[in-house]
């Protein structure tokens, strides 16, 4: 039942986006401030409470398995895209990422909360992805969509990259076993609610301002990183979770993990950068789709 309410809520409230962009409350230029709003602001306050929240420790398989899954997923398509399709630099990137780069933060600590009942199994992917992967993909679009310019500035866009810094918070924060004054911790936690809302509902006003999927001229891209996200993503989880010993809820945990569809922050990156939004749109709207029958599939096999 868990399952099923995370996937209603999330479909509902990107159709809530759709619906105000189709009544013209919401135009293209409203749709990016939402996003810039959730870059700088709300999702820098998730990271934060979320990470800081999760207990480290135990998670070398898991965190070796979730690792080798994205690494995977993410150079096979990059190296499709480039040597078959010779598609520009920011476009690999983004499609890239939204081949690999899966929604832990959001609905997979729900899942793993309400469906293996330890969000803890959903934390080695959600730091590999937030203090490795981000960082560098944001460092390269920087570079490529000359925002960032020579070497010192791409590393200061790294160091002062809200998002990147809100992980490094949440995880001191995590190993520490610190706790944040509620005088700063109550203002975080209400920013932090707003960010999973504005994603979603700047990413439905997207999909009804934009051309309808498979019509944008990216079909290709899309399935491939659709089938490596949903098949080859939660196929290898579990070949190599079970060669490094893992079993139970902690197995189940990572295959539904890798299972989960694109992260919704893939299309904010594509959108605050102005590359691969058609890609990172699509990818996201087919793995939303599949991934509920994938992950339903996966819980009856190993839960």
């Amino acid at each position: 039942m868990g399952l099923l309410t995370g996937f209603f809520t999330i479909i509902a409230v990107i159709a809530a986006g759709a619906a105000l962009a189709h009544a013209g409350i919401l135009d293209i230029r409203s749709q990016r401030t939402l996003g810039e709003i959730a870059f700088f602001v709300a999702s820098p306050a998730l990271m934060v409470v979320t990470i800081g929240q999760l207990h480290v420790g135990g998670a070398a398989a898991n965190l070796a398995t979730s690792a080798a899954c994205l690494a995977v997923s993410f150079v096979v398509y990059a190296a499709i895209a480039r040597l078959r399709w010779r598609v520009d630099s920011g476009s690999l990137v983004i499609g890239a990422l939204a081949s690999s780069y899966a929604n832990a933060g959001n609905l997979g600590l729900a899942i793993a909360a309400y469906v293996v009942g330890d969000i803890t199994v959903v934390l080695p992917t959600l730091l590999v992805q937030m203090l490795c992967v981000q960082p560098l993909a944001l460092i390269a679009l920087d570079r490529i969509t000359g925002r960032g310019r020579g070497t010192l500035a791409s590393l200061w866009r790294l160091v002062t990259n809200p998002l990147t810094l809100a992980a490094v918070v949440g995880l001191v924060l995590a190993v520490t076993g610190w706790e944040l004054p509620r005088l700063i911790a109550s203002p975080l936690e209400l920013l932090a609610g707003a960010a999973i809302p504005l994603m979603l509902l700047a990413y439905g006003a997207a999909l009804r301002l934009s051309p309808p999927v498979g019509r944008a001229g990216h079909n290709r891209e899309v399935l491939t990183a659709s089938v490596l996200k949903m098949v080859v993503m939660p196929t290898l989880a579990w070949l190599l979770g079970t060669a490094l010993g893992l079993e139970g809820a902690v197995l189940l945990g990572v295959v539904l993990t890798a299972a989960l569809p694109t992260a919704q922050n893939i299309f904010l990156h594509a959108t605050r950068y102005r590359t691969g939004e058609d890609v990172a749109r699509e990818t996201i709207f087919v793995t939303t789709l599949c991934s509920l029958p994938i992950a339903l599939l996966v819980a009856l096999l190993l839960g």
